[in-house]
Parts: structure tokens; C-alpha cells; sequence
């Protein structure tokens, strides 16, 4: 059975369905699965729940879906340059469960692995770790012992990632920074569909050079991508 297909929303049919929990790639605006994020948008479907590094800005990336009031939480590390989160946030119709960055990807790679939680420093003693486990561990040969909070994996019902490069396969290469968040998101999804910019013939990818293994991927979609840039600062020549 092939895993490519000729849209994005052919890709996510059968897939989608309201209140789902969907893994998101992306930092920033780089390496955002803009086509897939489109075609969510088009299904129209609702009260979804978004694990990823960041909700794009007003028109582009995630940002798309809370214009439509298709979201009705982030799972999230940055809610800057989103005015429409910001405003969604605060008048409390968008829930929000912030995650350091670190934290946030150890989470996601972590249900890719069936890991349901592991202990870390990161949080303690701020509003991260309020409601959570907490738990001493001996840190040194001295015994002294320091806090740790629990953080659990996500098991999300969809991964949408975008990558370079992939095979029939679904090997995918991703380029430079685009590689972000995506391995991680791709790792922890039921189902992971993968939005790349080129598929080459199968053996043609470096084993060496794959970012993530085609066993984690369940569909493929080939298309042009939008390439933003976030912030741009000039000088004086």
C-alpha cells in the first residue's frame, strides 16, 4: 500500500474527527506543515487541541485555526507574535498548558517511545509545576537530594510534520532548522502524516543522513511550500 498521496486533504481523510489531540512540527515559522494546517482548516474540523512549539502568527501556521476558532487549547513553549492568541488567551476562550521548550519535546519524544512520564527539574518552584508530582532524588556522592517535577508523554492522535526530503517509504530528511520540533511531533502521533518538499526514489537517501525512520510515518504529500521570514532587522550600510 503506497504511502503517498496526491493532497494534503487526501492525506488527512479518514483521519480527522472534533476534539482530537494533534502533534504539531514547526519553530517559529520554520518548518510550519502549512499544507496540512490548510486543509484542517478547509475540513472545518473543531475543539482540537494542539501540541507544538508555538501557534504561528495571525495568518500563517496554526494561527489560520484560531482565526476560525478551530482550537480550543495549545499545548505550548512561546505565544508571542500571535495577537489573536493573545487575545483568544486572555478573554478565556482558548485554553492554554504552557511547556518549557525542552520540556515540551522531551514530551512528545517520549510518547513516541511509550514513555508515560518522566521526572525533571525543569519548572520547579514556578507555576509550571503547580498540580504536578513532585519527588526527591539524590543529585550527588553526597547524598543531597533535589526536587523534580513529573511531566507525562503526549500520545497524540495525529502528528503533521513537514520534512525536506522522503522516500516511498517515508524515510524523511529535514533541512537545517526546519528539523525543530518535527522528529519528536512525527514520534508521538497514532498516525503522522508528513507534508515534504521533494520524494525521491526509494534507496536514494543516505541511510546515515535520515532524520527519522519511515516506520513512523503513515502518509506523505508532496507541495509547494511558503518560506516566511519571522523577523527581519536591518542596518545602515
Amino acid at each position: 500500500m503506497t504511502k503517498i498521496y496526491d493532497t494534503a486533504s487526501s492525506a488527512l481523510d479518514g483521519v480527522l474527527r472534533d476534539g482530537m489531540l494533534i502533534a504539531a512540527g514547526g519553530f517559529g515559522l520554520c518548518g510550519i506543515p502549512e499544507l496540512l494546517l490548510q486543509a484542517i482548516k478547509d475540513a472545518g474540523t473543531k475543539d482540537l487541541t494542539f501540541a507544538s512549539n508555538n501557534a504561528g502568527v495571525d495568518d500563517f501556521g496554526i494561527g489560520i485555526l484560531l482565526q476560525t476558532k478551530q482550537v480550543k487549547k495549545m499545548i505550548s513553549s512561546y505565544v508571542g507574535e500571535n495577537a489573536e492568541f493573545m487575545r483568544q488567551y486572555l478573554s478565556g476562550e482558548l485554553e492554554l498548558e504552557f511547556n518549557p521548550q525542552g520540556t515540551l519535546a522531551e514530551r512528545m519524544r517520549a510518547g513516541g517511545c511509550g514513555i508515560p512520564g518522566f521526572y525533571t527539574k525543569t519548572g520547579v518552584g514556578t507555576v509550571i509545576a503547580e498540580g504536578k508530582e513532585h519527588k526527591e532524588f539524590p543529585t550527588g556522592p553526597d547524598g543531597a537530594e533535589e526536587t523534580y517535577i513529573l511531566e507525562r508523554g503526549i500520545f497524540a492522535d495525529l502528528s503533521i510534520v513537514k520534512a525536506w526530503k522522503a522516500d516511498p517509504s517515508g524515510n524523511l530528511v529535514f533541512r537545517k532548522t526546519a528539523r525543530n520540533f518535527n522528529p519528536p511531533a512525527a514520534m508521538c502521533g497514532k498516525v503522522c502524516v508528513a507534508e515534504v518538499e521533494e520524494i525521491v526514489p526509494l534507496g536514494t537517501l543516505d541511510p546515515d543522513a535520515i532524520h527519522l525512520p519511515g516506520i513512523y510515518v503513515h502518509r506523505i504529500v508532496q507541495g509547494a511550500h511558503e518560506k516566511r521570514i519571522e523577523q527581519r532587522t536591518t542596518r545602515a550600510a
